[in-house]
């Protein structure tokens, strides 16, 4: 389960009666507005026309027309850019949340305000759109994974079946000739030569082991591990015990592959890196779940 971060939504209280205005798409909230504006300036300006024509002498008067119009014109962009602002905020919201999650946040999600149906549904498929990127990133790795493993086993798979046997034969007819021959000197070269290549047969199994041991696919996680770690204590001298609870059956191929590379690296950085003398495994399986503690 995917747990996502949204940002946090805000509820400002609107009256009931703004409320089927603010659920308008943006182009009618403007078109509403700047309907609202001409209908105020219109009203306004016969209204002054029929008062200007009764008391002429009154109001008739340069002042008074540019007073009129600054009004008229304060208040058109006073109307203007609080309709704007209400109905660009999620807008301006799901802007933010864009921004932040190109920074690097990818779990952040945009809110949806239930205001406005057009800004929710973009802010839905902004996140629809995460959903699948998120997806899509996660099958490209599961595949990626998967090709290293399949590499991994062919060329164990070669070093075993091939390499090791030619090292094996060679084994056996330096053995046959080292019989053959009478002269010590020529029988300790041949059995320099025997040493030599079975150091070189060991190495080939144990990279054999540690590209794709056999026994992981054979027979499971548990007995691969347990090799592995009798392995591990003959090469590295660190004693290690390894306990196995509530493994009722296998696990799918991916996990184990997984499960068994974390305790090889943990291992591995303990040989290399820690000056330690024993090391404590324990695996444990528990509701769907798999807990690893290596200490």
């Amino acid at each position: 389960m995917v747990h996502s971060k949204s940002e946090t939504q805000t509820s400002t209280r609107i009256p009931g009666i703004f409320r089927p205005l603010l659920s308008l798409p943006v182009f009618y909230k403007v078109l509403f507005a700047n309907s609202l504006i001409i209908f105020v300036g219109a009203t306004g300006g016969t209204w002054l026309a029929s008062n200007l024509g009764n008391s002429r002498q009154a109001l008739a008067t340069p002042t008074s027309l540019i007073i009129f119009v600054v009004v008229g014109w304060l208040v058109s962009i006073a109307l203007n850019f609080v309709v704007l602002q209400v109905a660009f905020r999620p807008l301006q919201d799901l802007g933010k949340v864009m921004n932040r999650v190109q920074a690097g946040e990818r779990s952040l999600r945009a809110p949806t305000t239930g205001v406005d149906p057009e800004a929710d549904q973009l802010a839905q498929t902004f996140n629809m759109m995460l959903e699948a990127i998120d997806d899509a990133t996660r099958l490209r790795a599961s595949q990626i994974i998967n090709a290293q493993e399949q590499e991994r086993k062919r060329i164990a798979r070669e070093l075993h079946d091939e390499t090791s046997q030619v090292l094996t034969s060679l084994l056996i007819s330096l053995a046959i000739l080292e019989e053959s021959i009478t002269t010590q000197e020529a029988r300790d070269r041949i059995a320099d030569t025997r040493k030599l290549a079975h150091q070189t047969l060991r190495a080939i199994r144990n990279l054999s082991i540690d590209l794709r041991p056999s026994a992981l696919d054979d027979l499971g996680l548990l007995p691969a591990l347990r090799w592995y770690v009798k392995e591990y204590q003959q090469k590295c001298s660190i004693v290690v015990e390894f306990a196995a609870h509530g493994f009722k059956e296998r696990l799918p191929a991916e996990v184990e592959t997984a499960l068994y590379r974390i305790v090889q690296e943990s291992l591995t950085n303990t040989a290399r890196h820690a000056n330690a003398h024993k090391v404590l495994i324990t695996m444990k399986e528990e509701a769907d779940a798999v807990y690893v503690t290596i200490k």
